[in-house]
Parts: structure tokens; sequence; C-alpha cells
């Protein structure tokens, strides 16, 4: 029983260091019929009868892989009935389901496992699901890490606790080694099964158990702990940058339409370490899957960011993930990149307005005498714009931009290309394909909405006629 006692005391540590559970929680129990979750059971039944009332539910899933999983399961069943605790089996054809899946055997295991117990957690009301992973565990899954190639937070191995829908997977045995919890259940005659298929080496993490662990050893007797200790360290400043992280996005990160930018300047400002975890932050909370994005893609982004030069590029991070640079400004989407719209459209006299449906605009046009407008003056803003109506040939075309669209600018020698003039303004991509161009009967561009006017139909002293042209938003226009 010293032993008992003795593991009770070190779980209930861990357990209000880390807020594990509370009086009177419910937990379900995921009890395989090995050591450890046999060991697991009997410790957490000890402190439900005599530490803090809590409420278990035994649960054990039959994966169907083996000839003995039938009789594991009536193992635990007997187990749950001996303590007086409910008893909940799933049953899986892993085999077969594996096939459909594509995860794999381990894979589908896995997921058919955490489902059956999230459910049944769900059905009992539980606040959390209690987990057998121990410190041996842990050090091979921080070698894992480690060959796979990993950063801090890999490096914090496997979570005191973590919640997946509504439900908290808890694991109070992660400072408790293998050879402690096989220890308890000889010494007080706890039954449990053997997994035979722990042996086979084909399983990474086995190979890591049998071979590289004990290789490793040779050197540093005390591996394993180190192993822990790292995992402990990494893990508590994994969580202190994480925090520091979501500090810099409030701060520097602004959201809109399911985009997300930052300006170059503030980003870099803050250290390395943190634009990295602002970038993944961000891409975190476009998509939940970032299964395709690696250090790589994150360092072409911080890189491509800091560097002066080019002042426009967009990044395809895989799984619908894009950023782009437009000069200053650093912009994160979940959808792909805009196609330009393409449309034509004419405008004649006395016609007064036209909306432009593809960019959500509205172009009004208007005749005022030579009295009015200059009565009116001239300052209607860079959305208006006014021409000698004698001198413009109609009709007017609206269309979207084309490749190697030049412009004669007032004022200019010759013409300018239209790209060139919106790479001297400093005009994102994003936003160049929502500006219309106005073209004369002749097919000259004379104005190119809140960007230029053309040098045609200049209104001067021989003027007798102004026509105004003005832009607006379509949802401003249909407001008023």
């Amino acid at each position: 029983m010293e032993q008992m006692n003795g593991l009770v005391e070190s779980v209930l540590e861990s357990a209000a260091e880390h807020e594990l559970w509370a009086p009177h929680d419910t937990i379900v129990v995921a009890v395989s019929g090995g050591p450890d979750s046999v060991a697991l059971l009997h410790v957490l039944h000890e402190i439900a009868l005599n530490v803090m009332p809590l409420t278990l539910i035994c649960a054990h899933v039959n994966h169907g892989f083996r000839a003995e999983s039938k009789e594991e399961a009536e193992l635990v069943r007997g187990m749950a009935e001996q303590l007086g605790l409910p008893f909940e089996l799933a049953e899986f054809d892993i085999p077969s389901l594996a096939k459909e899946s594509g995860l794999g055997p381990e894979g589908t295991a896995r997921e058919k496992r955490y489902e059956f117990l999230i459910d049944t957690a769900h059905r009992y009301g539980a606040r959390s699901v209690a987990l057998a992973h121990h410190a041996d565990d842990q050090a091979e899954t921080v070698i894992m890490r480690l060959l796979r190639g990993s950063g801090l937070s890999g490096l914090s191995g496997i979570k005191w606790k973590r919640t997946e829908k509504k439900v908290e997977l808890i694991r109070p045995f992660l400072r408790i080694n293998k050879t402690a919890l096989l220890g308890l259940c000889q010494n007080e005659g706890f039954t449990y099964a053997e997994d035979a298929t722990n042996l086979l080496t084909k399983y990474k993490r086995n190979a890591v158990r049998l071979e590289v662990l004990p290789f490793l050893e040779r050197y540093n007797g005390r591996v394993r702990q180190s192993l822990v200790q790292l995992a402990e360290i990494a893990g508590a400043e994994d969580e202190y940058m994480e925090a520091s992280a979501v500090k810099c996005f409030e701060e520097l990160v602004s959201e809109g339409e399911g985009k997300y930018t930052f300006n170059r300047a503030s980003f870099a400002a803050i250290p390395s370490a943190l634009q990295r975890r602002l970038i993944k932050l961000i891409l975190n909370y476009l998509s939940a899957d970032l299964s395709a994005l690696d250090f790589s893609k994150i360092e072409s982004v911080r890189r491509g960011t800091l560097q002066s030069n080019p002042t426009t590029w967009s990044l395809d991070l895989g799984g619908g993930l894009t950023c782009v640079r437009q000069y200053d400004i650093i912009l994160f989407s979940s959808k792909p990149a805009q196609q330009q719209a393409s449309y034509t459209y004419r405008l004649f006299l006395p016609d007064s307005e036209l909306k432009l449906e593809e960019i959500g605009k509205v172009m009004s046009m208007a005749v005022l005498e030579r009295e009015n407008f200059f009565v009116q003056g001239e300052d209607y803003g860079k959305m208006s714009a006014w021409f000698d109506r004698d001198e413009l040939v109609f009709p007017l075309t609206i269309r979207s931009r084309l490749p190697g669209d030049t412009i004669r600018v007032m004022g200019l020698n010759g013409s300018k290309k239209v790209k060139d003039i919106y790479i001297d303004d400093k005009i994102p991509a994003a936003e160049r394909s929502m500006i219309p161009l106005v073209c004369d009967g002749l097919g000259n561009i004379v104005w190119i909405p809140g960007v230029r006017r053309s040098m045609h139909a200049a209104v001067g002293r021989q003027t007798t006629s102004v026509l105004l042209l003005s832009l607006a938003e379509l949802d401003d226009r249909e407001e008023t």
C-alpha cells in the first residue's frame, strides 16, 4: 500500500499544479487493459474513495486488431464491476475502417478511440477523459519530434491537458515512469494484459522505445529523465511565448472580412522568435489544419516581410492559405486572390448613371454650363473629373484594365503604362482590379478614377459646356 500512497501523492501534486480536476468532477478513464491504464484506474479510484469525491466511468475500446482483444475487453469489464464503476465498451473493425479512411491502422484507431471517449464524456456530462500516458511515453515523444524536426512547441511533448470538443483530455501520469506503474500492478495484484504488438519495431514509437533510447542510455543513463525535464521546461516557455504572441497579435494585427493584416515596420520591431509565432498564430486563426505548414514556409513569409525588395509578392502557403505583400502591408487570407472581373459598358448622353455591378461601383454623369461650373468650382475630389463636353468623343466606354494599357497623362510628353502608374502610386495589386478605366469614343483612356486623368478634352477658356464624371460605391448611392 506504500507504493499506492506514493503514486497518489505524486498524482495529486501534478493535478493541483495543472488544475486537472476539482471535487465532484466526473471523469471518463480510458482503460486499454495494459498495466499503465490499469494503474491509472486504481489510482484515481483510490483518490475518489479517500481523498476527493470524483465520479469515474471506465471506458474501453476493442480495436479488433488481435484475437485477444475480446478477452481484454472482458478483463476491463470485470475490473470495473469489482470497483463498482460504470463500464462503456466500443468495438471497431479498424483493419477494415483503415482501408476507407486512408489514415493507416494507427491513425484510424486513434481517431475512432478519441471519438468514442469524447462521446462517452458528453453522454455522462464528464468534464474530462483521463489517459495513461506516462514519463516514458513523454521521453519517446520528445525523441520522435526531435528526429522529425521540431520547434519549442514540439519539444514540450505531450500536454498535461488539452481541450477537444469541450472535453479536457488529461494525463495525470506524465511524471511517473513505466517501472513504477508496473511495480504497482505487480505488488497490489492488479491483473493486466500484455500487448504483443508493443514489441514490433515496425511501429516507429516501438523502435524508439526498444532501439533508440537504449542506445542513448549507453551515453547517459538518465536520458529519459532528461527528456521529460526538457519537455517540462519547453512546455512552460512555450506557454509564455504563446501568450506573448497573442499580445503582439492584439497590438499589431488588423482583422476584416476573413483577412489579417499588419504593418511591415511594426513587425520588424519585434524579436524574430515572436515574428515566427505571430505568423503561425495568424495562419492558425485562418485554418485549423496546419499540417501543410512547415518552418520553411513561415520563414519565407518572415524573410520576405523584412527584405526591402521586392515590395510586392504573393506566397501560396498551401491549404488555401495565401500571404501577400503590398508595399508596407502584409496580408494573410484563406481565400485565393480574386481574379479581375472583365466588363465593358457604353455610356451615352443623356445617360446620367451607370451601375458597375462587377466592382460594386456606380458611375454618374452630369452636364454643367460654363457659368455653373465656375461658380461651383472645380474641386470635386479625386473620384470626380471634368471634361470639355464639345471636345470629348462619344460614346464613352467604362471597362476593366487590359494588359499593355497606356494613358497620355496631363503635363507629360508621350504615354505612360497604367501598370507603372499603379506601381508609382503604390496602389496594392488587390485593389487595382477594382478601378475602372474611362475611355473616349476613339479608345483613348481619359480617366482612371482616383488615380489620373488624361490630357484629352481638358477644360479651358474656350469651354462652354462641362461634362462631370463621378465614381462612388454602389452601396453608398443605394443608401441615399
